[in-house]
């Protein structure tokens, strides 16, 4: 009788060493669905990461409605969705280069330009637009939009394909060559207040 109660008891105690052990191999199973070597895939919604275990970098678009959040989002993203009006004394930088999936063949991965867009949508029209106020922007990436809103402060160009899309500039655009000058696009409904010019 002795020997069958400790019988029952040591298979009890086996019974709840095992269960837990699976509880928590499954908690490690979950977890490994959300990291992919070292970069979490689920802070971000449904974003994605390229170059997973290098850089942190996302396919999709990154909000900014701070400094602090426009320096990360410049950092992570081909595309900032800007939802405030921003302040900063510090100079912005856009550089980097990024690529997206091909409109034909997702499998294929494309150079994505840059977009920093100043405006939100709906309906298919602007229902607000938006002014980031900077000394300075610095573009380096290779086809990189401002589309929509404001700009207050120098957009200096360093790459081909600078594009205002529009966009209103309060202050001058200066390139730092003569063909990325050339290659620069404003539609109709873009201004800039200042001089467009080589520097």
């Amino acid at each position: 009788m002795m020997k069958a109660k400790s019988l029952a008891v040591a298979l009890f105690l086996g019974v709840a060493v095992l269960v837990g052990c699976s509880t928590t191999n499954t908690q490690d199973k979950n977890q490994n669905n959300t990291t992919n070597n070292g970069i979490t895939t689920g802070d971000k919604g449904n974003l994605t990461t390229e170059n997973p275990g290098d850089t942190d970098v996302v396919s999709s678009a990154s909000l900014a409605s701070d400094e602090e959040t426009l320096k990360k989002a410049l950092k992570d993203s081909w595309i900032v969705l800007v939802k405030n009006d921003i302040t900063t004394d510090k100079d912005i930088v856009v550089e980097g280069d990024f690529t997206k999936p091909d409109k034909n063949d997702s499998n294929k991965m494309v150079p994505a330009g840059r977009t920093i867009a100043l405006y939100e949508n709906g309906d298919n029209n602007t229902t607000k637009s938006y002014t980031l106020t900077t000394p300075k922007v610095t573009v380096k990436s290779k086809d990189t939009k401002i589309e929509g809103g404001t700009i207050v402060g120098d957009i200096y160009v360093e790459s081909d394909g600078f594009e205002l899309e529009n966009a209103k500039v309060e202050g001058n655009v200066y390139f730092s060559k003569q063909e990325y000058k050339d290659s620069f696009k404003k539609d109709d409904k873009s201004t800039v207040t200042g001089v467009q010019e080589v520097k």
